[in-house]
């Protein structure tokens, strides 16, 4: 079994973990973007799966994992719509605050301390992979992917956003990020990890998905708010596939 955690990148993680739920703290971008990913998301699996999302629980029936939960932002949105939601998180420190949040909200969700890898191996299987901001701190990201295809059922869903590899993405995401807005810790991303999107689909078809779609994650810097973008993928973006 390749594993193709990166122990630097975990210790990131680990030592940001008692912040996931601080809507001003070193996850604010994260939380900034939620709306927008959700509505991403949510739209691609109703459209999949032939959901009503004005139904109360649209996702009931629906098995999802969500690779690297953090501390649930997207697995306790998923929980209320009714899907069984698994949440893994390869760093440790991670789950407990996950849990603790999930049981002041009355959420029953399955949080684990583990890898796509070790998951795959395991036989795990789902309807849908979650797999958000996470591929730009992986150590192979072709065994990663490769490890979230096994994931899915025939026919599963496969969501993934990252950052594109560009002049403007190392001005936004690293020096706007992190050194003059401060939103995130010096040094958690890594330009030459990041993915542009051509590269990303090149990957996903050599895993054995099929790429459907993608979209950009837009920042408005006036008022403050994402939206989604047909055509500007030039920084965040994020992408669905498919298992055959």
């Amino acid at each position: 079994m390749t594993n193709t955690v990166d122990p630097s990148e975990v210790a990131k993680f680990e030592a940001m973990a008692a912040e996931w739920w601080d809507p001003n703290g070193k996850f604010k971008p994260l939380h900034m973007l939620n709306p927008c990913r959700l509505d991403y998301i949510t739209t691609q699996i109703a459209g999949e799966f032939e959901k009503d999302l004005d139904s109360a629980t649209p996702f009931a029936g629906l098995r999802i994992l969500d690779i690297g939960c953090g501390g649930g932002l997207l697995c306790e949105p998923m929980a209320r719509l009714g899907a069984e939601i698994i949440g893994v998180d390869a760093a440790e420190r991670n789950i407990p605050v996950a849990q603790a949040h999930a049981a002041q909200s009355g959420l029953t969700i399955d949080y684990r301390h583990t890898t796509a890898e070790a998951m795959a191996a395991a036989g795990e299987q789902f309807d849908i992979v979650l797999n958000m901001e996470v591929v730009e701190h992986v150590a192979d990201p072709l065994a990663y992917l490769t490890a979230c295809q096994q994931l899915l059922k025939p026919g599963g869903l496969h969501v993934c956003s990252t950052i594109n590899r560009n002049p403007k993405s190392f001005a936004m995401a690293i020096v706007g990020a992190e050194y003059v807005m401060r939103w995130l810790p010096k040094g958690t991303h890594e330009w030459n990890k990041f993915i542009t999107p051509d590269e990303l689909f090149d990957l996903m078809r050599n895993a054995g998905l099929n790429p459907v779609d993608r979209k950009g994650f837009v920042f408005n810097p006036i008022s403050w708010t994402w939206k989604l973008s047909d055509r500007d993928l030039s920084v965040n973006y994020v992408t669905a596939a498919l298992k055959p």
